[in-house]
């Protein structure tokens, strides 16, 4: 034996009914190894029943599961380990996955195989088999929802876990459920541990429980392959997000000065209409608090007990032909002037060089503002070499990015702003007052330019939006 210098001690990843307790009998058998069963598992300590391990008991491991974890360590002439489900201790998770020192091991099954297993043993009691004279058996009936759920789970811990390790410069050693029955896999899994004496021969403590075939397990079988043909294991269905992740921009919040209400734009939203609302309910006040640090905002919130945050989304045709008209096609101050020529220079759009006169038609105006939303499709696909802009970054996005400091308290649609707003106002004790119109696009309102063509651009470069928020077509 010859333990290498990688590692100080092992974890095993592993579910219910993935083969966690015949891994851990046939690593027990290599000199230098010693798995401790589910020592952090939170309804007992390394197997069921069990409420000590090393003279450690269950309210002092609540209290400090590391201390735990190094006793383990102590104790082991050799590497310890344990093996560990998605369900137990989080503080646990967290200390192993940031400590490089800790080898990681990945028990991966069929997911439909754990699922039917954990049904019979649930039904019949019997979690582990030692022998066949013991066995017990049972047909179980498959649930779409609840296969649905688990199936959802295992995934989501398991993306965790993946791209914890890629983000960290770690790998792990994966192993799956029919693998432990290979002794050469072992056998490499043990090298990978820093054990160089091989083994000839896989332990059987552990028999397996249920080698029927699956039909001859599930009384619904018919009803079970019906549903899992909808499940979508390639992900057909999912919209591509190359979209680069946005921060919570709180610098860009907006306050009322004595009304405790805190707007967070979605920038291209009626965002002067709601500016002016805010305004309007302090009216002694001249000047809205704005220029927040998330450190000036925590005192706000902390000032204003009782306060209320909110953020407005717009249909993405209305949203985008705003920004167009007031970023790229009109000039002014706020234009973006070198992205405006790249436009006109290297993606074709019909711009005028200077601002729009009477030769820059509707006709256009609609090839234009087509064009600028082929163009956000590939921008946000990461296609372009134009920096994604919040006034057209997704609006889905941007709400993400709002929860890395705070989320609002409501989202609110432009199209039912003045209901929405008038709940806001009573909601904090003010007077509602009348929500003014945001300005009209010039030199061309959307309606005049809206066809099925100007539609399916839209939603081609915004997709995830229009999942998200359930947009339909726009009604003009």
């Amino acid at each position: 034996m010859n333990m290498s210098d990688a590692f100080d001690y092992f974890v095993i990843f592993a579910e219910m009914r993935t083969g966690s307790n015949f891994l851990e009998e046939n690593l027990n058998a290599y000199p230098g190894l010693k798995c401790w069963g589910e020592a952090f598992n939170p309804a007992f300590i390394g197997k069921s029943g069990q409420t000590e391990l090393v003279g450690i008991g269950m309210a002092a491991r609540e209290a400090d599961p590391l201390a735990l974890l190094g006793t383990l360590r102590e104790r082991t002439d050799g590497l310890a380990g344990f093996r560990f489900f998605h369900d137990h201790d989080p503080r646990v998770l967290t200390h192993v996955l940031g400590d490089s020192r800790c080898a990681k091991i990945v028990l991966t099954r069929n997911p439909l195989d754990s699922y039917v297993s954990r049904k019979i043993a649930s039904a019949t009691g019997q979690w582990r088999l030692g022998d066949l004279k013991d066995a017990r058996s049972a047909k179980v009936r498959f649930e779409p929802g609840e296969f649905q759920e688990l199936l959802d789970e295992l995934k989501g811990f398991q993306r965790f876990l993946q791209r914890h390790l890629q983000t960290t410069g770690q790998t792990a050693f994966y192993i799956s459920y029919d693998d432990i029955q290979d002794i050469e896999v072992l056998n490499g899994l043990a090298r990978f541990l820093g054990v160089d004496t091989p083994r000839e021969k896989t332990t059987q403590k552990t028999k397996v429980q249920n080698p029927a075939r699956i039909e001859d397990k599930v009384v619904n079988y018919a009803e079970m392959v019906s549903a899992l043909s909808a499940i979508d294991h390639f992900n057909l269905s999912d919209t591509p997000n190359f979209e680069p992740a946005r921060g919570p921009a709180v610098p860009s919040y907006v306050a009322a000065v004595r009304t405790p209400l805190l707007y967070m734009p979605v920038r291209g939203g009626p965002e002067r209409a709601v500016r002016n609302w805010l305004s309007a309910l302090d009216p002694e006040e001249e000047a809205l608090l704005e220029g927040f640090t998330q450190k000036s905002l925590r005192q706000w919130k902390r000032k204003n007990k009782g306060h209320r945050s909110f953020t407005v989304i717009a249909h993405p045709a209305v949203r985008l032909h705003r920004s167009f008209c007031r970023y790229i096609l009109n000039l002014g101050p706020q234009t973006y002037r070198e992205i405006r020529d790249m436009l006109r220079t290297t993606y074709k759009l019909p711009l005028p060089v200077e601002a729009p006169d009477e030769s820059y038609g509707v006709d256009r105006h609609r090839e234009a503002f087509r064009k600028f939303a082929d163009f956000v499709r590939g921008n946000l696909n990461g296609q372009t070499s134009v920096r994604v802009d919040g006034t057209w970054a997704s609006q889905s996005e941007v709400v993400k990015g709002f929860a890395d400091f705070s989320l609002p308290d409501l989202i609110l649609r432009e199209e039912d702003l003045s209901a929405g707003i008038g709940t806001l106002a009573s909601a904090v004790g003010s007077t509602a007052v009348a929500l003014a119109a945001e300005p009209e696009d010039t030199p061309f309102a959307l309606s005049e330019i809206y066809d099925a063509d100007i539609e399916e651009a839209v939603r081609a470069a915004y997709q995830r939006d229009y999942m998200m928020f359930g947009f339909g077509p726009w009604k003009a």
